[in-house]
């Protein structure tokens, strides 16, 4: 076996449900009675490194009845490596798994993808590369440090120097097991931010029996709220909302003009209804993302094709994101989806334009959504059956149809001029899918439309590949807020010409994230190592559109990192 990557999508990257009936409140209400503990009073600064080290153990403890409070979603993409004499390394097969923590009965996951159970290796045999099958709460364990014996008695800390992650400084320290400590201990390098001494990123591995049993792991912590460094806890704001509820005793319901409805009007508005129903569900277990910032630059695009090709759609046209990483787009009814991974790897805005292209043409050729989702027994069901119950799939006829239709909207569309670039894109998916199998298999919607017109078309940058950037890696361009769940464009400097082995088209790279503290006024910065390409143009009116091109503008960084400590 050559190496694997694995995304550092696992818990912090999609939504939790909510707070579970044992995670008890405080009498102030707080959500988060781990957090609400450390904030109830300022201690006092350790004197000495010993207290130090028992403030980590002490915090490390109070993380993990955190995070097993809840029951998050889990992403895990898996990317088995192959070396290539131009390229370095490249995808030779992958696997992929989601589902739901449970954690009421040690480190547990429920599937939400069909044919994965408890204890199955699932992720396991690519091949002939894969000869060790793997575990998904395996790699569901590498969120924890050690969620049983993480103190003095069992590890040796040796500190190291002080470092800055972003915006916050750490105290580093090797990491290793004491003698006759035992078998499947952590062994590495953690990090620990110095001020409420929490452990931020740990880097190593676990010692099993034989090399072969666990994987070396990087895992990041991002600091949720004051004092507590973790992962998602997800929409506790649902179960706080309730308690907010007013009661308006004098209401004007009387009607001050003809408000009924036509025919054709209450069906637009039952399968409007359908429509939010799914997606309220779907946004309600954390498969989609809230409506923000990604979404407002999906609608400019979609706004820029209906005003070049005159069109004036009723319902109005709504972007949302579906948190996964596969590459997969659909439409319910008005609503036009795309996965976090396709926004991720698109590498300019026209082809972003040619993906939601094909979705409108969707739209614009009736393909509806089953209305049946307007009935609201129809979205209550268990969260494991997400995939099973809920389908958005074209049939072949009308994803050519779609196709066609797409054609026709971008010929008038300011992209006109720069479909080269999205028929690069389109190309370099089909000959990279017998690689990424799974990364390219849709769950609920349909696969990347492969438009052969397109695909025939130049590139823009004519035959000169060094200029060409065919995708971006995974993680090239959304970012997700891990607190609240919402997406927001990475915003990285730009790097000049790239090596061709650093372009790494669909390829997973490093998670290196920029911490900054809770609350910060720099909350919001981009990290301090990104992706090459640029997110794309901000929001324009639909009256005059952006100017199209291939590279996409970059922004630059508001602010570098810190010098580190002397």
């Amino acid at each position: 076996m050559n190496g694997i990557r694995v995304t550092a999508v696992l818990v912090f990257a999609l939504a939790c449900t909510g707070l579970p009936a044992r995670a008890q409140w405080t009498k102030d209400k707080h959500p988060n009675p781990a957090a609400a503990e450390i904030q109830q009073g300022p201690q006092a600064a350790p004197r000495t490194m010993d207290e130090v080290i028992q403030r980590i153990v002490l915090n490390e403890s109070r993380t993990m009845k955190e995070i097993t409070s809840h029951q998050p979603l889990v992403e895990t993409y898996i990317q088995n490596l192959k070396p290539d004499k131009e390229l370095g390394f490249v995808p030779a097969g992958d696997k992929y798994f989601v589902g739901r923590a449970d954690f009421s009965k040690g480190i547990n996951l429920v599937p939400l993808t069909e044919g994965t159970g408890k204890n199955k290796s699932i992720l396991g045999g690519i091949g002939k590369f894969f000869l060790t099958p793997f575990l998904p709460e395996g790699f569901l364990q590498m969120i924890f440090l050690d969620n049983t014996s993480f103190d003095r008695e069992h590890y040796q800390f040796d500190f190291v120097k002080r470092e800055f992650l972003g915006e916050v400084r750490c105290l580093v320290f090797d990491l290793t097991p004491q003698k006759r400590a035992g078998k499947g201990l952590f062994r590495g390098r953690i990090w620990v931010e110095d001020k409420d001494f929490n452990v931020v990123r740990f880097n190593g591995g676990y010692e099993g029996v034989k090399a072969s049993d666990y994987y070396h792991f990087d895992s990041w912590r991002t600091n949720v709220q004051p004092g507590l460094w973790g992962y998602n806890v997800g929409h506790a704001s649902h179960e706080q909302e309730l308690s907010r509820i007013l009661v308006e005793t004098a209401v004007n319901d009387e009607s001050q003009g003809s408000n009924d409805l036509s025919p054709i009007q209450a069906q637009r508005q039952w399968d409007r209804q359908a429509e939010q129903n799914v997606a309220d569900r779907l946004e309600r277990i954390g498969m989609l993302a809230p409506s923000g910032e990604v979404d407002k630059v999906l609608e400019t695009v979609v706004n820029n094709l209906e005003v070049t090709n005159n069109l004036d759609i009723q319902p109005e046209i709504i972007c949302r994101v579906l948190m996964t990483t596969t590459l997969e787009s659909y439409t319910m009814g008005h609503t036009i989806v795309l996965s976090r991974g396709l926004i991720d790897v698109l590498p300019d805005e026209a082809s972003l334009a040619t993906v939601l292209a094909h979705e409108l043409g969707h739209v614009i050729l009736g393909h509806r959504l089953d209305s049946n989702y307007a009935f609201f027994d129809q979205l209550l069901i268990p969260d494991k059956d997400t995939f099973r119950h809920f389908y958005f799939a074209r049939t072949p006829s009308e994803e050519l149809d779609a196709s066609k239709k797409a054609i026709e909207l971008l010929k008038n569309s300011p992209y006109k001029d720069h479909l080269g670039n999205a028929g690069l894109f389109l190309t370099a998916i089909e000959q990279r899918s017998k690689e990424i199998p799974n990364l390219v298999s849709p769950h609920l919607g349909d696969r990347i439309p492969l438009i052969a017109e397109l695909k025939t078309a130049p590139g823009a940058e004519g035959s000169d590949k060094s200029k060409q950037i065919t995708a971006l890696p995974i993680g090239g361009r959304v970012k997700i807020d891990p607190w609240d769940d919402k997406l927001s464009l990475i915003k990285s400097k730009p790097l000049g010409t790239l090596a061709e082995r650093e372009k790494m088209p669909l390829e997973v790279t490093p998670f290196m994230p920029y911490l900054v503290r809770y609350g910060s006024a720099v909350s919001k910065q981009p990290p301090a190592q990104g992706a090459a390409a640029a997110p794309p143009a901000a929001e324009k009116p639909a009256e005059q559109p952006p100017a199209p091109g291939g590279a996409l503008v970059p922004v630059e960084k508001a602010k570098d990192s810190p010098p580190p400590s002397r």
